[in-house]
């Protein structure tokens, strides 16, 4: 028994130890605080991933704005449960709508089914905000054989983006945000294997589809430009979500590593703020190609801004998701 009182302490003081060099305590912005109750009444919004984590903490808080929220998810139960949630939360009305709506990010055929839906029921999309993803998961294929993270992440986001692209551009202004993380600092666009069948290393997959956010993000800022639909993305820190469900910890630790996340780690509110406050704020209005964190502007390596490598990812891109000429 002491034995085991002893290796749990040692094991709980080297976790808070390296807990705290890497993730010192984040500041989180609280400028959806003050926005106006009904900010967003009269916006249509869809937010993928919307069942969970940050994404459903969007939806809470755009929910409370007012804005007729589209939960776009591959789980309609848990959407559904979630739904039942956040409208519990949001308390009398007036709040907004929710429509749940089925999207599999790792079936271009769902991806193009959901947005066949979206086109013929929805008049107008004010914001896009892909926000789904999958963290160092095991290696699979989605349905149509790309490298999961790749598929989720990156490609069926594109796809999403690319055919609800006319919607928005006659909701003008609107807005598309992208859900990258920091992450992506650690990757880097493999164009010889982007598909990873040579080699499989979960972290490094992850990492490269984050900064496929990024570079898809400044690609196609461009391409909108005279528009009216801007483009940003943002990199939410460290947050409290099920997106590290795949990630292995010791048994021993468990405990101390939730307890130390609670310290460390932003709640999924906390974390939604800066998707928010780049759906919302007029202080982004006009701008585009940018990414943010904690609602600040963010300075990026200069692997995630190379033009180059943002159009041949584009392009190739197009051929794999099946819009290439």
């Amino acid at each position: 028994m002491a034995t085991a009182v002893i290796i749990a302490a040692v094991v709980g003081g080297g976790v808070l130890f390296i807990m705290r060099r890497l993730f010192p305590r984040q500041k989180a912005c609280s400028k959806l605080l003050r926005y106006p109750a009904d900010m967003m009444r009269g916006k249509t919004v869809i937010v993928t991933g919307a069942n969970s984590g940050i994404g459903k903490a969007i939806a809470g808080e755009l929910i409370r704005l007012q804005a007729r929220v589209i939960m776009a998810c591959r789980d309609l139960r848990s959407a559904e449960d979630a739904a039942r949630d956040l409208k519990k939360r949001a308390g009398p009305e007036p709040h907004g709508e929710v429509v749940i709506k089925h999207l599999d990010l790792a079936s271009l055929r769902s991806v193009r089914s959901f947005c066949h839906e979206i086109i013929q029921e929805e008049s107008k999309i004010d914001v896009l905000i892909n926000n789904a993803g999958l963290y160092q998961c095991p290696y699979s294929k989605t349905e149509d054989d790309f490298e999961m993270q790749l598929g989720v992440n990156h490609l069926g986001h594109f796809l999403l983006t690319h055919l609800l692209l006319d919607l928005l551009k006659s909701s003008a202004p609107s807005r598309i945000v992208v859900v990258s993380s920091k992450l992506y600092k650690y990757g880097h666009i493999n164009f010889e294997d982007l598909n990873s069948e040579a080699n499989y290393n979960k972290a490094f997959c992850y990492s490269q589809s984050k900064l496929a956010n990024l570079l898809f993000t400044q690609e196609l800022a461009q391409r909108l430009e005279g528009s009216q639909v801007t483009v940003n993305a943002l990199t939410p820190g460290i947050v409290r979500t099920r997106l590290g469900r795949h990630v292995h910890i010791p048994l021993l630790a468990k405990p101390l590593f939730y307890l130390a996340s609670l310290v460390f780690f932003k709640s999924p509110l906390e974390g939604a703020q800066t998707p928010l406050y780049l759906a919302c704020s007029p202080e982004v209005e006009g701008v585009s190609g940018k990414c943010f964190a904690n609602c600040e502007e963010e300075e990026l390596l200069a692997k995630a801004t190379d033009g180059h490598s943002a159009k041949t990812l584009w392009d190739l891109s197009e051929r794999m998701v099946g819009l290439g000429n």
